[in-house]
């Protein structure tokens, strides 16, 4: 049975830092890209940060690259998303996502999410 465990959410107040883990089981880990995407209420799931299989390349949103970084243990089959200098347009439901491409389609994998609100 495939999970996507997330952890790690919660209230922290602006400039503060979270960290995420998304703890995955049930597929082979270090075959799928994983990447993380968020949803605030009234807007449309955006994808905040992207790493590679073995963890060697990177992409986020531009919004907030230079305050997250994405790393990954396949040992532990474990993702996590660092997120620092959190600013209050940073709240959202966090998601994390597996994929891998299948014969030419995307295999994708969700967690339940994991809240992070940004707050005074």
């Amino acid at each position: 049975q495939v999970r996507l465990v997330e952890s790690g959410g919660g209230l922290v107040p602006p400039g503060g830092s979270l960290r995420l883990s998304c703890a995955a089981s049930g597929f082979t880990f270090s075959n799928y890209a994983m990447r993380w995407h968020r949803q605030a209420p009234g807007k449309e799931r955006e994808l905040v940060a992207h790493i590679s299989t073995t963890g060697s390349s990177t992409n986020f949103l531009d919004s907030v690259k230079g305050r997250f970084t994405c790393s990954r243990d396949n040992a532990k089959n474990t993702v996590f998303l660092q997120m620092n200098s959190l600013k209050p347009e940073d709240t959202a439901i966090y998601y994390c996502n597996a994929r891998t491409d299948r014969s030419g389609s995307y295999v994708d994998y969700w967690g339940q999410g994991t809240q992070v609100t940004v707050s005074s």
